[in-house]
């Protein structure tokens, strides 16, 4: 007797379409930016000019290079104290396509200049989160009317040592909280992403290089396991970042840990193309 053919769910072939395009565009971005970083080497650099020997027109010729969001030096508790002033302002004013960025540093210092400009944006990011504190202080925004909500967060759990089963816990309350108190909006559960092994230059070197990628892409793995059961989106950005080892891009990050502007320039055209195929499959829908 012949066995039917297994056939894969809707949602499982649009998740794997989605992946790939975002992988192969991604590429092609990272690609096209490496060849523009070597042709832009080539140019002097503006502060070895003399002023009278270049011209207006040179120097608006010259490359605009993106800046790092602040890197403020405040405790904890301060940053939490202003996060809840900016939601308040944002909640009173009820932008249209609010989207918020709730994790750590990575998210904190999201350049503003490389957010999608066809949204409004609130970033609840506050540099060294872990999964509790940001379970804790979901309710900052909860007055706020947000069309999409992207989670990153994990990263510092794992240095501190905290477990994975504690990590994943944490990661689905925070869903379900955000499911609860914004019933409207798109909650999108991003990938933990990887981290430099060969040149690492962050303070707590030893602490990162304690962590296996691979078991970072586990973790990964049932992060998307708990985004399908709580029924909400899952970005995948581990494979954008990681090279052939499965390490993180040495181009993409200043430290090992943390992103360089190519590498905000990568997640930010990750989320753009992520928000316009989820248009899409919503129209075609």
């Amino acid at each position: 007797m012949n066995t039917p053919a297994k056939t894969f769910p809707i949602w499982a072939r649009l998740s794997l379409a989605t992946n790939f395009i975002l992988i192969f565009a991604i590429a092609l971005l990272i690609a096209r930016q490496q060849n523009l970083t070597a042709f832009f080497g080539l140019i002097p650099n503006p502060s070895t000019i003399h002023p009278n020997s270049q011209s207006k027109a040179q120097a608006a010729a010259l490359p605009v290079v993106p800046k790092l969001g602040q890197r403020h030096k405040l405790s904890y508790w301060q940053w939490v104290d202003i996060l809840k002033q900016e939601a308040k302002v944002v909640a009173q004013k009820n932008p249209p396509r609010l989207t918020i960025l709730a994790g750590d540093s990575l998210s904190l210092w999201f350049p503003s200049e490389l957010l999608p400009k066809d949204r409004n944006w609130l970033n609840q990011g506050i540099s060294g989160e872990k999964t509790t504190g940001l379970l804790n202080r979901l309710d900052l925004f909860n007055s706020t009317n947000p069309e999409t909500i992207f989670v990153m967060i994990g990263i510092n759990d794992l240095i501190r040592g905290v477990s994975d089963e504690t990590i994943l816990d944490n990661q689905q309350q925070i869903v379900r909280y955000l499911r609860k108190n914004h019933p409207t909006a798109q909650i999108v559960v991003q990938s933990i992403l990887p981290h430099e092994v060969e040149r690492v230059t962050w303070e707590g070197k030893e602490k990162l290089l304690a962590i296996p990628n691979s078991r970072i892409r586990q973790l990964n793995q049932q992060l998307e396991d708990i985004a399908k059961t709580e029924g909400v989106k899952y970005l995948d950005l581990y494979p954008l970042f990681a090279n052939s080892q499965g390490n993180l891009r040495p181009e993409l990050s200043t430290d090992g840990l943390h992103l360089s502007q190519q590498g905000y320039l990568v997640w930010s055209s990750a989320i753009r193309l992520y928000s316009e195929m989820e248009l899409l499959i919503g129209v075609r829908g």
